[in-house]
């Protein structure tokens, strides 16, 4: 009897661990996680060396007033041929998106002042040699009155005087003093012309020197 019961105990237990072990066996185990995906490192550059900006031209150098500069229509001129009157000089390119948004409004201004002593001078910063049709082009586009011509390299250099982004726009007295200069587009730019333009015809006006 006492066997019997042995034998028994000992089949509940060996069926029981079998149950168990079988359970363990169908228990799908949960899927590892997938490696991190690491991004390469971004290359941080050492910072450039900062570097003092030059001081603002105040008059327009002598040799750069007579500097020859080839126009559009392949005729040439220079800045000084226009002696006497105020000089409204802007360097752009059709590449440059806040150039072409400009453009539009400074013609406002050049038509309100084309009987008043004012010369509008635009000279693009691009290569004639690979640029001359889209130039062409972009004037008759956006009927762009301007005296255009060219910047050569030494040209645009001196202008920019060490400050490399057009647009840039100066507006010189009729005595080669520089009376703004300003660097980039902003929605009150044509405002601005204009009342840098007024002030010098002002300053310049018989009534002003007294």
């Amino acid at each position: 009897m006492r066997k019997t019961f042995q034998l028994i105990l000992l089949g509940t237990v060996f069926a029981v661990s079998a149950a168990a072990q079988s359970g363990r066996r169908g228990m799908t185990p949960p899927p590892m996680p997938p490696p991190e995906k690491l991004s390469e490192p971004p290359i941080v550059l050492p910072a450039e060396r900062a570097s003092v900006a030059p001081a603002e031209l105040a008059v327009m150098p002598e040799t750069l007033l007579k500097r020859q500069l080839k126009a559009l229509d392949n005729s040439s001129f220079s800045l000084a041929d226009f002696s006497g009157k105020i000089l409204v000089v802007n360097l752009w390119a059709t590449w440059c998106g806040p150039c072409r948004r400009e453009v539009p409004e400074y013609e406002k201004v050049r038509k309100e002042f084309a009987a008043r002593g004012v010369e509008f001078i635009g000279l693009t910063t691009e290569d004639p040699r690979t640029s001359y049709d889209r130039v062409k082009q972009f004037a008759r586009d956006f009927k762009f009155g301007f005296r255009l011509g060219w910047a050569d390299r030494e040209t645009a250099v001196a202008l920019m005087n060490g400050r490399n982004a057009i647009p840039q726009t100066l507006v010189i007295a009729a005595d080669g003093r520089i009376l703004s200069h300003w660097r980039g587009y902003s929605s009150q730019g044509g405002n601005r012309l204009r009342e840098t333009i007024e002030h010098a015809l002002a300053e310049a006006s018989p009534a002003a020197q007294r």
